[in-house]
């Protein structure tokens, strides 16, 4: 009965080893003095459109979650194609009243609108100790975003990059129409222009004759 148990409680160690290996493998984790931090995406895959969040889990040196530190006091920028996003607050989800949330874990939210390689920078202070690291999505790191066409089903939604590419392409052909309806349009409005002087001339002609004609017959 001792081996079985045993026995179970080992396989029971390998599946929580394998399965916190499989967790922390999408994360970046360093030491920063007495604390230990998890660096990566709440969600994996990271999506193009998707809602998902910068994820940092903070543990004190005996592995008991820290979730008391301020918002104010750690911050994200994420960085990806040349673009810097401004300093993201990193906001503890567990709630102590309600007991809701992972102690130990802040969040930082945003939707990533373009596939590729994005670079977390965390900085700033835990409890005094300062804070400062930079991080690029990699095999060993965390997830480069893709694209949502490999996992959407049954119809593929165009991205938002590729709605803007078209976008991009339909503008010059827009103004193009804009301008030669404009083109058109005053064209139009000088035909009717010339129209209405001609018309006008004629009709003073036409007066004129008359005066003419009634002084001729008054002559005669």
């Amino acid at each position: 009965m001792r081996r079985h148990t045993l026995a179970a409680a080992a396989c029971g160690a390998a599946i929580l080893a394998i399965s916190v290996a499989g967790i922390t493998s999408a994360h970046v984790v360093n030491t920063f003095g007495p604390y230990s931090i998890a660096l990566g995406w709440l969600h994996e895959p990271a999506y193009v459109g998707a809602d998902n969040a910068v994820q940092v889990i903070i543990k004190d040196g005996s592995g008991k979650p820290v979730d008391d530190v301020p918002a104010a006091d750690l911050g994200v920028t994420v960085a990806t194609g040349g673009q810097t996003s401004a300093v993201l607050p990193l906001n503890a989800s567990s709630d102590p009243d309600t007991g809701l949330g992972t102690p130990g874990e802040y969040t930082a939210h945003l939707t990533p609108t373009a596939p590729g390689d994005y670079t977390f920078h965390l900085s700033g202070t835990v409890h005094g100790t300062a804070v400062d690291e930079t991080v690029t999505s990699s095999e060993t790191t965390f997830d480069a975003v893709q694209d949502q066409a490999g996992a959407e089903f049954p119809a593929k939604v165009p991205s938002t990059t590729d709605l803007s590419g078209k976008i991009d392409r339909l503008d010059p052909r827009v103004a193009a129409a804009q301008s030669a309806a404009t083109d058109a349009s005053d064209a139009a409005n000088r035909a009717l222009l010339v129209g209405a002087v001609v018309g006008g001339v004629g009709v003073l002609l036409g007066l004129a004759g008359v005066g003419l004609a009634l002084r001729a017959r008054k002559s005669a």
